[in-house]
């Protein structure tokens, strides 16, 4: 009877194990992923103002505190600006267009 022994000792292989998801980076940068994951929601989803400022928000924290995120922060970030610019220069042509016609009615009315 043989007794084999592992290739690699129990505990090296479950330091291993610990770091394969760090290596990745999301588990270990919360704010990072979260600021993409807002990013990409607020540009798919069209949502307009009070998501694009928080994954700005967080992009820029997750750039700041978490070094392995940096890219996920910053791909968060240029969607949520993206998308927040997007919705401000709606906001401002439709009042370009809304105002001059809501006082040429007011005018008319008081004429």
């Amino acid at each position: 009877m043989t007794n084999t022994a592992p290739s690699t000792p129990p505990l090296a292989a479950h330091a291993a194990a610990q770091s394969a998801p760090a290596a990745a980076g999301g588990l270990h940068s919360p704010l990072s992923v979260t600021s993409l994951v807002l990013g990409i929601a607020s540009v798919a989803l069209s949502f307009t103002f009070v998501v694009p400022i928080v994954g700005v928000v967080l992009g820029v924290l997750g750039r700041r505190r978490e070094p392995e995120g940096r890219t996920m922060a910053l791909i968060g970030i240029v969607a949520s600006a993206v998308m927040l610019l997007g919705s401000v220069a709606f906001v401002v042509v439709g009042l370009l267009a809304a105002v001059p016609i809501g006082l040429a009615g007011l005018f008319h009315v008081l004429g």
